[in-house]
């Protein structure tokens, strides 16, 4: 009679030859950042298990010395204490909590998503002279907006940067929270409406890449996704000219209905934008008569305004909190049109 044992094994083949196909991104990024966050979690891995193999493979030794059947094993019910023991047990974990601690705090500070970058590699200092690429980038429903300021160009779902140049992300959102994520690249950022941000990072290897949202954000969030290409200098530029010649212009009217929610949106170019779009989208006036977030405090008549200057300190501290009643209040004094509010 054929074992079951040999059924399961028979059964997991094709699951094992599934995951032999997998490409570990995390594992092998092409961009410095993501390097360095790899690195923490392999070194975090091995501090680990320093302390779980040793463990398990004693319960397996403590198992199977200590079985009813082995009449040798020493049997003392009346022992409690063991001074060398005690130190083991205790002095190996802390030792490890403490290396995990001022790893996190050393890499915390280091890689901070928001600190320009230092380095372009293990082995090359960033330039004193060099200018980063701006990209200034929006979560929408349910596809991605890039802004290039200084080439004056915005793509829809696809990505260009040349290879060993910093990059300076400005991150932000249109109706609710969603994540920026390029694996090769760095870590996941959020992005969320009505603020900003930032992620300094540099791709290493020229290539085609997975971007995609990391935050689940509704109906068409599995389309959410887009091509992050690291190019040559002279590539990149290529592409920028291209993305003039073949783009269309980005006019606020078209950016109305380009964020209107879709799915599996293809690319599209834009040769041209409006001045001051991101910042509009930033602070949520696209449309025309809309207060800028950024202005509120100068209005005379908002309620935020007339308790900043006549206010105590206890009023102050309740409108820096953010609460249902409040956010309804802030949504209605920024004079939206209807429809165009905050996400309640």
């Amino acid at each position: 009679m054929t074992s079951p044992k040999l059924f399961r094994g028979i059964f997991l083949l094709p699951a094992a030859a599934l995951l032999s196909g997998c490409n570990t991104v995390l594992m092998s990024p092409s961009g410095d950042l993501a390097v360095r966050q790899r690195d923490i979690i392999i070194i975090s891995t091995v501090l680990m298990l320093l302390i779980i193999v040793p463990v398990i493979v004693l319960t397996l030794v403590f198992a199977w010395r200590y079985r009813a059947s082995n009449k040798h094993a020493v049997y003392t019910p009346e022992w409690d204490h063991s001074t060398l023991l005690e130190l083991l047990i205790w002095a190996a974990p802390l030792l490890i909590i403490i290396a995990l601690g001022a790893l996190t705090w050393v890499s915390t500070h280091k890689l901070d998503p928001y600190r320009p970058l230092e380095r372009i590699d293990a082995k090359r200092q960033v330039p004193p002279d060099t200018r980063p690429l701006r990209v200034q980038v929006v979560a929408m429903d349910w596809k991605w907006l890039f802004f290039y300021p200084d080439q004056g160009i915005a793509t829809v779902n696809e990505l260009a940067a040349p290879v060993d140049r910093p990059i300076r992300f400005e991150i932000t959102s249109t109706t609710m929270m969603n994540s920026f994520f390029v694996p090769a690249l760095a870590g996941q950022i959020y992005a969320m409406p009505g603020m900003e941000t930032k992620l300094h990072a540099v791709i290493n290897k020229p290539g085609i890449y997975d971007g995609f949202s990391a935050n689940f954000s509704g109906a068409g969030f599995s389309g959410m996704r887009f091509k992050f290409h690291g190019l040559s200098a002279v590539d990149f530029d290529a592409w920028v000219k291209q993305v003039k010649a073949r783009g269309d212009n980005l006019t606020r009217d078209k950016y109305e209905a380009l964020a209107q929610p879709s799915e599996w949106v293809p690319v599209h170019y834009y040769g041209d934008v409006a001045p001051n779009l991101y910042d509009a989208i930033l602070n949520r006036c696209v449309q025309p008569g809309q207060t800028c977030l950024k202005d509120m405090m100068d209005q005379p008549n908002h309620p935020h305004a007339s308790r900043a200057r006549t206010g105590t300190s206890d009023s102050l501290l309740a409108d820096a909190m953010c609460t249902a009643q409040n956010t309804v209040q802030f949504a209605s004094g920024a004079q939206r049109a209807p429809g165009v509010g905050l996400a309640q």
